[in-house]
């Protein structure tokens, strides 16, 4: 029988989210407070982006990057899921193209999560102890 297993059980729920028109500064400050490393960036309501940890580390590297938007910087969204999105897809999705998070979102388009690669490692450790025990 196939698992069904999906990106919901594993994700982190409504994640921390920034506007595409804040600072640099303020993403840093509420990746720091909530001890994140992803930030789904927003227009609006409507999903555009990914700010990553490593898109800011980049950027500091450069002169007057006090002064840079979060637009400046951030990933442009190029994948997206739904919550009942197959774990075994979203998985192979981010092995594939190497991605560190992806963003879920409900059928209104609403960010209702996000599923990191350690999230999935997590999937990983809490599946295998499963079998495990099942085998056992």
């Amino acid at each position: 029988m196939k698992n069904q297993w999906t990106v919901q059980n594993f994700m982190s729920s409504l994640p921390r989210t920034i506007g595409l028109d804040q600072s640099l500064k303020k993403a840093m400050d509420i990746m720091q407070e909530h001890q994140i490393r992803h930030l789904p960036v927003l227009d609006g309501k409507k999903l555009v982006g990914v700010l990553t940890e490593r898109d800011i580390a980049v950027a500091r590297n450069f002169q007057g990057s006090a002064e840079l938007r979060v637009e400046g910087v951030m990933m442009p969204m190029t994948y997206s899921v739904k919550p009942e999105t197959p774990l075994e897809e979203v998985a192979s999705h981010m092995a594939e193209h190497r991605y560190g998070s992806v963003v879920v979102q409900n059928h209104a388009g609403e960010v209702v999560g996000i599923f990191t690669a350690v999230d999935a490692l997590r999937a990983l450790s809490e599946i295998i102890r499963g079998e495990i025990r099942l085998a056992g």
